[in-house]
């Protein structure tokens, strides 16, 4: 019955943006206005600041990522959704696993299409390690996503929700950025140490048990109230 939910809610968010591209434009627009402007700013002569790259990608996607929290849950709250799901018979803590794995979904597609403009743009070996690059991006994404999206459904009848989210967001998800831009710009370096890449991509998954289990446990009494 959980899986079921969670993948009904999923397949629901991921069949409205798919009809309507809404979300995932904006998202993506924003995401790479931000980068634009930080190449415009950072890049001359044809080379970036050392380490340049990997705060750059983070910050697109921290920014982006509020964006499409805001404007997911926004959606709900217009159509009355997010009452519904709550209204039906399945456990609320698979709700909220459903519309994690949606906002992630969104957020790797973002993140598919800007590494490659700012390994362009920033002469940045993002793709010299694969395996490690896409670990930490994984793990990164899921943390943000997990402390948004409970945050997002909490303040989703608050009418001031656009400056709280950020405001409640960023704080707490301050741990999971420092953590992804070290292990990217670690991964950048020339004889970059993958005994530490390792140490913070395996910091990122502790934090990603820790937030999307405390997500899980406080996600039905925060809504219930």
């Amino acid at each position: 019955m959980f899986a079921r939910a969670a993948w009904l809610v999923l397949r629901k968010d991921l069949t409205v943006e798919v009809r309507s591209l809404e979300i995932a434009l904006t998202t993506l627009f924003f995401a790479v206005s931000s980068v634009m402007v930080f190449a415009f700013a950072l890049v001359q002569e044809g080379k970036a600041p050392e380490g340049a790259a990997a705060g750059v990608l983070w910050i697109a996607i921290a920014f982006s990522g509020t964006l499409a929290l805001g404007r997911t849950f926004e959606r709900e709250r217009q159509s009355e959704t997010l009452r519904a799901l709550l209204l039906a018979p399945a456990p609320r803590p698979a709700v909220y696993v459903g519309k994690l794995l949606g906002i992630i979904a969104l957020l790797l597609f973002t993140e598919l299409l800007l590494l490659p403009l700012i390994a362009y743009l920033f002469q940045s070996p993002l793709f010299a390690h694969p395996f490690w690059l896409a670990a930490i991006m994984a793990a990164g994404t899921t943390g943000f996503a997990a402390v948004g999206t409970l945050f997002a459904a909490m303040l989703v009848r608050t009418r001031s929700r656009d400056v709280l989210l950020p405001v409640l967001l960023y704080p707490i998800t301050v741990p999971v950025i420092i953590a992804g831009v070290r292990a990217t710009a670690t991964l950048l370096q020339p004889d970059g140490d993958m005994a530490l890449v390792r140490f913070w991509v395996a910091l990122l998954v502790a934090l990603d048990v820790v937030f999307v289990t405390l997500a899980l446990w406080t996600f039905e009494p925060v809504m219930t109230d």
